[in-house]
């Protein structure tokens, strides 16, 4: 499916219709319109599956991206994009002159069928690349990137050392990039439940990024729910998990 967005600058609406660019093709009021526009036109559109959509209410989409300072033209590293539930939505709001980069762990890619949902949007978006890595702390990418996107798998990836990790974030973001990290939160517990309540607590993540050279830029609080727990997975929690979500910027 092949997707074109018309802006209508004058009203901030947002129309679509099965076309011919793989993505967002700029034409008309395209270049006036706001991130707003882009990303909403990304979370409503009919590309997006059912299952996708969904998630929205508890995901807040258009807010998580919007906070993450993404921007059209971007190209993104995504870490562990899983079924792709953003890869989509970004792909669709950094639009044809960006890149989304879907950095895929080797032991999905030696699983039969491993790659298949993320080739499968790779070539629905034409401007999607899986890429497929050893481990997080070396990443080939053919070129900087601007953003550095990770929700809900910091705290697998704290498991173990991270610091090499938030290393090769850093190496592989232009200068003045963003590194955005959403994940589900343990209070007080630093990285003792990431491998069994699949939580981490946020003021580790914060120091853990800060060290490797990161400014803390903003915090979002859209995600919070303090009904959460705290004290069981995410998935045992009958309701949405507590999450947080931080914008760190590294240096020029």
């Amino acid at each position: 499916m092949r997707l074109r967005i018309r802006f209508t600058a004058a009203i901030g609406a947002v129309s679509l219709c099965a076309c011919s660019a793989n993505v967002s093709d700029a034409s008309g009021d395209l270049a006036s319109a706001s991130m707003t526009d882009y990303i909403m036109a990304a979370v409503v559109s009919p590309a997006r599956p059912a299952e996708d959509v969904a998630r929205d209410e508890a995901r807040k989409p258009e807010q998580i991206v919007a906070f993450s300072g993404v921007q059209r033209g971007d190209v993104v590293a995504e870490i562990a994009p899983g079924g792709g539930y953003y890869t989509r939505i970004l792909a669709q709001t950094v639009a044809e002159e960006g890149t989304v980069y879907a950095l895929m762990p080797a032991f999905f890619a030696n699983r039969p069928g491993g790659l298949d949902t993320i080739n499968a949007i790779a070539e629905q978006y034409g401007n999607v690349e899986v890429v497929v890595v050893e481990g997080y702390d070396a990443i080939n990418l053919p070129q900087q990137v601007d953003l550095v996107w990770t929700t809900e798998n910091y705290h697998d990836l704290a498991n173990n050392d991270i610091a090499p990790i938030n290393a090769e974030v850093n190496r592989i973001l232009k200068p003045g990039g963003i590194y955005f990290v959403e994940d589900h939160a343990a209070p007080g517990t630093g990285t003792s439940a990431t491998s069994t309540l699949h939580r981490i607590d946020p003021a580790t993540v914060r120091e853990q990024v800060i060290a490797a050279g990161f400014t803390l830029e903003a915090e979002s609080d859209v995600l919070r729910n303090p009904a959460d727990p705290h004290d069981v997975s995410p998935g045992d929690f009958d309701g949405v998990s507590d999450k947080f979500a931080y914008r760190f910027r590294k240096p020029m």
